[in-house]
């Protein structure tokens, strides 16, 4: 049995994944495994520049915590090596950066996830990573919004433009048919 210093840091432990699992909308369990020390830093790195906190830990931890907060079905996954990455802001920054990184290395593999407060499978991570970055998705529907206002800009100059070369057509006729009167009374 534990001492009670040492049970006292693990149930903090605890209580802090399940602090950082309630205010993360998103998070992915990865099995680590054979990885190396460079290709892990580069993955942490990335990781860290999209605002994604990742940490490797115990499995019987995230499963205390996984309980406390609902998420029962991630139970069957905790075996072997787990690191689990969560992030505030970009929900689908996890899941695509991981899932990038599993492509390139086979014993790196996602275990499954969460989303807005459900246990998903690895089927909807890999649907999560295929998605834009948020800045892409905003980007798209700003494009969206101005596109009816920009098509409007484009039609109204073209009727501008189709007006000015009409105008100029008339003039050049009302020009045209002035220069031949005074040439037909000269000849009258």
């Amino acid at each position: 049995m534990p001492n009670a210093k040492v049970l006292e840091q693990k149930k903090a432990q605890v209580a802090s994944l399940v602090e950082k699992i309630k205010n993360s909308p998103a998070g992915v369990v990865v099995d680590y495994k054979g990885i190396n020390v460079a290709d892990d830093t580069a993955l942490r790195k990335e990781l860290r520049e999209n605002g994604v906190e990742y940490a490797v830990v115990k499995n019987t931890m995230l499963k205390f915590a996984a309980q406390e907060v609902g998420f029962d079905g991630m139970f069957e996954h905790l075996h072997g090596t787990t690191a689990l990455a969560i992030a505030s802001e970009d929900v689908v920054a996890p899941a695509k950066i991981l899932a990038n990184f599993a492509k390139d290395h086979e014993n790196f593999n996602i275990k499954t996830g969460f989303l807005d407060g459900a246990v998903v499978p690895v089927s909807k991570i890999e649907e999560l990573a295929k998605l834009p970055s948020k800045e892409v998705l905003i980007a798209q529907t700003l494009y969206s919004f101005n596109y009816p206002i920009m098509q409007l800009a484009i039609a109204l100059n073209a009727i501008a433009e189709k007006g000015e070369a009409d105008q100029e057509a008339l003039v050049s006729t009302l020009v045209g048919a002035a220069e031949e009167a005074p040439a037909e009374e000269a000849a009258e």
